[in-house]
């Protein structure tokens, strides 16, 4: 039987970080939820290690691909299910990412999530790169590019030789699993999530993902 692991990046999400643990812990078939903390100045990794989780702590904020890559390397496992540390109780309805790959008809398998209540959505401009990028160099429309809520067979990680490093690693991911020939697949959970505000903050953080995304499309361009 496949062994699967929940791999958790947390920066500072001591809010949401433990009923997103615990969700994880109550799914089906799981062997083991480990948070990887990617050097939090808040209590992020002692309440994830209270809720039930294994933690691994970096040294300092390297960013999630980074911190995605140490949880590979330090928790064995057949199946890797990434999700974000803010999902919160919704967590729990991330289960159903496992079943294309336990049915064999995928290598991975993507969430499509729905904007929180009152929300209007990203920033346009980010997701239409994104998409514009994996459909030039990965030759698939996706519908949801930079969703962190991702099932992931072993093989397919080592394949690609592991994560990109900054923002444009779900876009990254996305584009050398379908250069490798895997099978991707996409499925819509009722997920909730810190919605990234539409202030300077939120500006910063999306024009960062586009650097970072247009970055990695560079890389990819041959």
């Amino acid at each position: 039987m496949a062994r699967i692991a929940v791999l958790i990046p947390a920066f500072n999400e001591e809010d949401l970080i433990a009923q997103t643990v615990k969700a994880a812990l109550e799914m089906p078939g799981v062997d083991e939820v480990v948070v990887i903390d990617d050097g939090s100045e808040d209590e992020t990794p002692f309440v994830a290690y209270d809720a039930g989780a294994r933690v691994i702590q970096m040294d300092m904020n390297l960013g999630k691909g980074a911190a995605m890559n140490r949880g590979v390397t330090e928790c064995d496992a057949d199946v890797y299910l990434i999700i974000d540390a803010d999902l919160g109780p919704s967590a729990y309805e991330t289960y159903r990412l496992l079943e294309p790959l336990a049915a064999d008809q995928a290598d991975m398998s993507i969430a499509i999530m729905k904007a929180p209540p009152g929300h209007k959505g990203g920033f346009g401009f980010v997701m239409k790169l994104a998409k514009w990028g994996i459909r030039k160099y990965g030759g698939t429309v996706v519908t949801a590019p930079i969703s962190g809520q991702r099932a992931i067979r072993k093989k397919l990680i080592e394949d690609i030789g592991g994560f990109e490093m900054g923002f444009g690693v779900e876009t990254a991911l996305t584009i050398d699993a379908l250069r490798k020939g895997y099978r991707i697949v996409e499925v819509p959970l009722p997920l909730t999530h810190r919605a990234t505000g539409r202030d300077l903050k939120g500006f910063i953080h999306r024009g960062q993902q586009f650097v970072h995304i247009a970055r990695a499309l560079w890389k990819r361009r041959k």
